[in-house]
């Protein structure tokens, strides 16, 4: 075992503190990483905070993963050391059910291993980046092209994928309008692949406090949700609407905005309930959906593709011992629009 400087919540709701956790020896066909950096997910404070159910603690969280490969085992074919590589959402998966056959190891029946906040095969905890040091088994490493700065391209690890996925599945590009709800850590990356992807892109954000950022980033167009008017002006104006907030949503509302057979993909994931008219629904043939992250392979060609658009995560890097101020301004929606953690500062 090796011991490993990391920043965890000793408790539900407690603030985090510098620490010492214990990796695993690196096996026949682990990678060994040396973290670089670390993005700091809404979803860690979630967890953190209990808000999704019963945790694990001590929880070292972070599942936005940028570092080196600094040792690999014998049965590693993948990866070498020096490499540029990237740990996401989850560590392990059973590997035999059909939907880890068909690279969609986030649906593993048997349930993911998640990076932090689970326990591994074995039973013993998983703890996530913030630290300085992790051992993954090859298979759930991903390689980060040369063309992106392991800064931002760590938030791509959950906020690319997240919001790839979804526009992927349902075939976002040329001819397809998508409007993206919520500017923040995962909308601002929705904002990017949509418009790399050929679609014509809106956002639909709180205010126009962000505007200009939505704009930069690719948006066509920009509007307020808190003016009535807006879900008159755009009714029946989109095939896809990607909500990436984490409150619950007036969900008759946002279905009015879809063509007939539009979606409503949500990949925020409020604490609380929501609940729906059926009529918003038949009236259109319209769908409202959910998805998850995204499973090795998949991940892997976002990356490759944010490589190709030169697409990253626009950032605040910041010092580890500043991880609870971070959390405070991510609840308040202070963030442009992802924080990252330089591990060399724990």
């Amino acid at each position: 075992m090796t011991s490993v400087a990391a920043y965890a919540a000793p408790a539900a709701k407690a603030p985090l503190e510098r620490t010492t956790i214990e990796r695993r020896p690196v096996g026949e066909s682990d990678v060994r990483i040396d973290i670089k950096y670390a993005g700091i997910c809404h979803s860690d404070i979630h967890q953190v905070n209990e808000g999704w159910g019963e945790a694990i603690f001590p929880m070292v969280p972070g599942h936005e993963i940028a570092g080196v490969v600094t040792e690999v085992g014998p049965g590693v074919t993948r990866y070498a050391v020096g490499d540029r590589v990237g740990v996401g959402c989850f560590v392990d998966s059973c590997r035999e059910c059909a939907y880890c056959r068909q690279g969609l190891e986030q649906y593993c029946t048997e349930g993911m291993t998640g990076t932090y906040n689970a326990l591994d095969r074995s039973g013993e905890p998983t703890y996530g980046g913030y630290s300085q040091q992790i051992v993954v088994d090859e298979s759930y490493v991903l390689r980060i092209p040369d063309a992106l700065p392991l800064d931002a391209a760590a938030p791509l690890l959950c906020a690319g994928i997240t919001t790839y996925s979804p526009l992927r599945y349902w075939k976002a590009g040329p001819g397809t309008s998508v409007a993206v709800v919520g500017m923040g850590g995962l909308g601002h990356m929705g904002v990017q692949l949509a418009k790399a992807m050929g679609a014509e892109v809106t956002v639909l954000s709180q205010s126009l406090r962000k505007k200009d950022d939505g704009l930069s980033l690719g948006a066509d167009r920009y509007f307020a949700t808190s003016d009535p008017a807006t879900f008159e002006e755009l009714a029946g104006a989109f095939d896809i609407v990607l909500s990436t907030v984490s409150a619950p949503l007036d969900m008759s509302a946002y279905l009015g905005l879809l063509t007939t057979d539009g979606v409503l993909a949500n990949v925020g994931a409020p604490e609380e309930p929501v609940s729906v008219n059926l009529f918003a629904l038949m009236g259109g043939r319209k769908k409202i959906a959910g998805s998850l992250i995204g499973g090795i392979a998949e991940t892997q060609e976002m990356l490759d593709f944010c490589g190709e658009h030169g697409i990253t995560a626009k950032i605040e890097l910041i010092r580890a011992d500043e991880v609870n101020t971070a959390y405070e301004r991510v609840t308040s929606s202070d963030v442009r629009y992802r924080f990252v953690i330089d591990t060399a500062t724990i």
